[in-house]
């Protein structure tokens, strides 16, 4: 189920790294040279996708908030999530750390990598 669901979603995408995270399955692809990711649940439901954007393309209130509260430790990757639903998260990665914020840059939380 859950391949055919990424399938239908993804039909011109064939190279794909699979990888069981806390029981629903991630899919890893290239798509148009970018990196993505898709997450489903065992029934073949879509959870949400992510793809990696450049630093820089963070929300301004994001790259504040990183500076203002992380100071010297640099941010090592940016991605833009989007749920099922279609709510908008952006990720700032830093050593160890993954920091969620939502679509206006506003701070979620803060988790292990």
């Amino acid at each position: 189920m859950v391949k055919s669901s990424f399938a239908k979603q993804h039909p011109s995408v064939n190279k794909i790294n699979w990888e069981l995270e806390n029981g629903d399955y991630e899919a890893s692809f290239k798509l148009n040279s970018e990196s993505h990711s898709a997450v489903y649940k065992k029934n073949g439901a879509f959870v949400e996708s992510e793809i990696e954007i450049k630093i820089n393309d963070l929300p301004i209130p994001v790259l504040t908030y990183m500076h203002d509260h992380y100071g010297s430790n640099q941010i090592n990757e940016a991605a833009k999530i989007t749920k099922s639903d279609g709510t908008i998260n952006f990720e700032a990665a830093i050593k160890g750390k993954d920091v969620l914020f939502d679509k206006d840059g506003k701070f979620i939380k803060e988790a292990k990598d």
